[in-house]
């Protein structure tokens, strides 16, 4: 086997590892690209033989204090040869000493433990059709701008302004709630392969959660919308099902030295499973 090589994706060569994870079942968006590469234009690594590709991770930096591992595969017919060890072992040492953060399956739980991680809480996938809900008194459903950064600051353990800048702008859609002139909460959607995943979804209670989903889900046209919901997220989940959403898979949100800073219960629906 010819001697791999370990380098960071350039921009377009994201969308072949994104390509990778549709393969896997994972319903990626149809523009994550760019906005996954504005997080940390290093934070992706390919592990090639010769020009090909052969396994790959995400270990994006979000500054010096925190970290995120994701979008980990092997190609399938170069599974069991080590390769995706080697991977992971240079994400991992990319991120050093930070406080690392992945979603992982059950399945992977212990493996993940075995490496230092440790479950924080965890997340369930809802799928369905978002119900009218109208916002609470005073608040204004409007587009999002760049003022959500301050706002996200205030939940997402880490500040993450170019990526921000990114994912709220198209063609994704990104709603905000205000209120008395401040922002309580704020959704993004984002087109998928299936459907259309909502992340985040950050709110300071479910009615504006819920008032910023439906003014989403108008303004995808009515589609499936598909939400990764914590455990943490003052019962939202227990309100989406109510609403007539459908359960799908599990994930264990882990953490390896330590746990971050954040505000995990306005969380009511994660970023992504990829970058946090």
């Amino acid at each position: 086997m010819t001697e791999p090589t370990l380098r960071a994706l350039a921009l377009d060569e994201l969308p072949l590892l994104i390509d990778w994870a549709a393969g896997e079942g994972w319903n990626p968006g149809l523009d994550d690209a760019p906005a996954f590469h504005a997080a940390d234009p290093g934070g992706f690594l390919g592990l090639f033989l010769g020009t090909e590709m052969a396994a790959a991770i995400s270990a994006v930096a979000y500054g010096p204090g925190f970290g995120f591992i994701g979008l980990y595969i092997c190609r399938p017919d170069l599974r069991g040869k080590g390769l995706g060890r080697q991977v992971w072992d240079a994400g991992m040492a990319r991120l050093g000493e930070r406080c690392i953060g992945l979603d992982g399956v059950p399945a992977q739980e212990d493996n993940y433990r075995r490496m230092g991680f440790a479950v924080a809480y965890r997340t369930l996938r809802f799928s369905g059709h978002a119900p009218e809900a109208a916002p609470p008194a005073g608040t204004r459903i409007v587009p999002a701008d760049p003022g959500v950064a301050a706002y996200d600051a205030t939940i997402f353990p880490a500040p993450r302004e170019a990526f921000l800048s990114a994912w709220i702008s198209s063609p994704r859609i990104a709603r905000m709630a205000l209120r008395d002139g401040r922002v309580v909460g704020y959704g993004v959607a984002r087109k998928c392969l299936q459907g259309w995943k909502i992340g985040p979804l950050f709110a300071d209670t479910p009615a504006d959660g819920a008032a910023l989903l439906a003014a989403l889900g108008e303004a995808t046209g009515g589609e499936e919308l598909h939400l990764d919901v914590p455990d943490t997220g003052h019962g939202f989940g227990t309100w989406l099902e109510q609403a007539g959403f459908a359960q799908g898979f599990a994930t264990a949100r882990m953490y390896r030295n330590g746990v971050p800073g954040g505000d995990p219960a306005r969380v009511l629906a994660t970023t992504t499973l990829e970058l946090g």
